[in-house]
């Protein structure tokens, strides 16, 4: 099965409809199975007076509260509808996180395949119990979180009726230095839970969700945006149409190049292996039936005879006729 590819437009329509569904397009144009919005009631999720993270003044460039910021990025419920609509007849998938139970309960009635679950409510049991007695699958991310903390979040949203769950190994900081991103702790999470893993990706590039797949992850989650100098807190660790597409082809490249696993030459390597492997020759004149000994043997490439990996049978063996120099040897 192929990696799930997410192209993750979170808040970059900035509050904009029209923004929105350009971003469906371009997920589209991308090659990426989902495009994944963020679906809140502003009121439900922050105090009035509750200050912004560091990384969203740096990347607004603007001081004012996580309500106002917020507000101003709010989609309508009627617009997610629009957008769901969009992504049905353009073909791709439409998702988005519910950020409070409300919106999780809208989210629900639009039938998405799965509930998507962000960093910040791993340690919300409440919430958790909540979204698994909804009976879908569901898509964790493990942000800010200890493997004690995602075993928690895991364990209630399965015994609350979650039918299955995913983790997806994240590092909540826009952008992430490579230092921070730890991509070996996607596996820890993979052989502790024996469940599917992915990673939701926050650096510049495209190397590190490219180097999770080699790794074996099966769901990439990635920050994308029409304009990285657009204002709004995520656009600058987001990556540009053009970028997000060459990661989905890297992706697909590197899908195809781990291959099954299986240690074999390919039917290439088989042609090529007549001309490049070495074969066992005679190293001078051989008359027949003179004993095969190292001395008189050599290897060379030479596109026929028999496979220098049978060296140790052929030494010892009668020569079955004459044989002049770099000849290939034959045993019958």
């Amino acid at each position: 099965m192929s990696v799930y590819i997410i192209a993750e437009a979170g808040v970059n329509h900035n509050g904009k409809l029209d923004l929105a569904l350009k971003l469906c397009d371009a997920a589209k144009e991308a090659g990426v199975d989902a495009v994944k919005f963020q679906t809140w009631k502003t009121e439900n999720i922050v105090t009035a007076s509750a200050r912004q993270a560091a990384y969203q003044t740096e990347n607004t460039g603007k001081e004012e509260s996580q309500y106002d910021m917020l507000k101003g990025l709010e989609l309508s419920y009627d617009h997610f509808r629009t957008i769901q609509d969009y992504c049905k007849k353009i073909g791709i998938d439409f998702l988005s996180t519910p950020d409070e139970e409300e919106s999780l309960e809208f989210l629900v009635s639009l039938g998405l395949p799965f509930i998507k679950v962000g960093s910040g409510e791993v340690t919300n049991i409440p919430y958790l119990r909540k979204i698994g007695s909804c009976k879908k699958p569901v898509i964790l991310s493990t942000g800010m979180s200890n493997i004690a903390q995602v075993a928690l979040a895991y364990d209630t949203l399965l015994q609350a009726g979650a039918d299955g769950v995913s983790l997806l190994h994240c590092t909540t900081n826009y952008p992430c230095p490579y230092n921070e991103v730890n991509l070996k702790a996607m596996i820890t999470l993979r052989e502790a839970f024996k469940c599917k893993v992915g990673y939701s990706d926050h650096t510049m590039g495209t190397e590190v969700p490219v180097a999770a797949v080699a790794m074996g992850a099966e769901i990439i989650e990635k920050h994308f945006t029409l304009d990285k100098n657009m204002e709004g807190p995520d656009h600058k660790a987001s990556l540009e149409p053009a970028e997000l597409k060459l990661m989905v082809q890297q992706i697909r490249n590197i899908e195809v190049a781990l291959g099954d696993g299986i240690k074999r030459p390919n039917k290439s390597e088989a042609e090529n292996a007549k001309v490049v492997q070495k074969s066992i020759l005679a190293k001078r004149p051989i008359k027949k039936g003179e004993i095969l000994t190292e001395d008189i043997l050599t290897v060379k490439r030479a596109g026929e005879g028999i496979s220098a990996s049978l060296w140790d049978s052929v030494i010892g063996a009668p020569a079955i006729k004459d044989f002049e120099i770099d000849e290939p040897i034959k045993l019958f």
